[in-house]
């Protein structure tokens, strides 16, 4: 007996909707640009007349305490102390200077990254004192001129430290602590310690120059 084929039965596949939730973020609070709120915390660098050198340069000068104090921590490690000086025209290695050199080839030296030196560096010395009073010598003689203290590794031939110990008497190219940051603070400086003090005028373009003190 022939039966006829049972029809094929539908299969319903039922999908599963796929959902996912959203996270929540809180929200942040803007950060206000106002005048207000940043009047009091941000200063702006003064560019001008505001020249340091090597460690130390930002502070007021240092007392011949302090120096000294500087000096034993160069005979401390073993280190020659050595008196330079420079003047104020040449203190300040900005550029490549007179010598003409090819600074493509050259680019790490600069004419004026070395100064003069004060006599002999001080082979043997094991007392502050001594440095001091070349200090002062140096400073009676060159009054006009920069004058740092280096320590060199004779070992390693090379300088591991310098600090300035004179600036010239007339010396104006560096801002006291009051100066070296200009805004709108008012009279207190604002949060940047800058105020007080009116910014000089800008040098003339014939003047002005980038400084890489060393």
């Amino acid at each position: 007996t022939h039966h006829p084929a049972s029809p094929p039965k539908t299969v319903k596949l039922k999908m599963a909707a796929l959902s996912a939730v959203a996270p929540v973020v809180a929200k942040v609070a803007a950060v206000t640009t106002t005048k207000a709120a940043n009047n009091s915390a941000m200063m702006v660098w003064q560019p001008h007349n505001n020249k340091f050198f090597e460690t130390f340069s930002f502070l007021p000068p240092l007392s011949d305490g302090e120096i000294a104090r500087q000096v034993q921590y160069l005979l401390n490690n073993g280190w020659t102390p050595c008196i330079e000086f420079e003047s104020a025209d040449k203190a300040y290695a900005d550029t490549h200077g007179w010598s003409g050199m090819d600074s493509s080839i050259s680019a790490g030296y600069y004419d004026n990254r070395y100064w003069v030196m004060w006599k002999l560096p001080m082979y043997g010395c094991i007392n502050p004192e001594e440095v001091l009073q070349e200090i002062r010598a140096c400073t009676r003689a060159f009054p006009e001129c920069f004058i740092r203290v280096a320590g060199f590794d004779n070992i390693k031939q090379v300088q591991c430290s310098s600090f300035l110990a004179h600036r010239p008497t007339n010396d104006t190219s560096f801002q006291g602590v009051n100066g070296r940051q200009v805004g709108d603070g008012g009279p207190q400086g604002g949060g940047g310690g800058g105020g007080g003090a009116r910014p000089p005028p800008p040098p003339t373009q014939s003047t002005q120059k980038q400084n890489y003190s060393w």
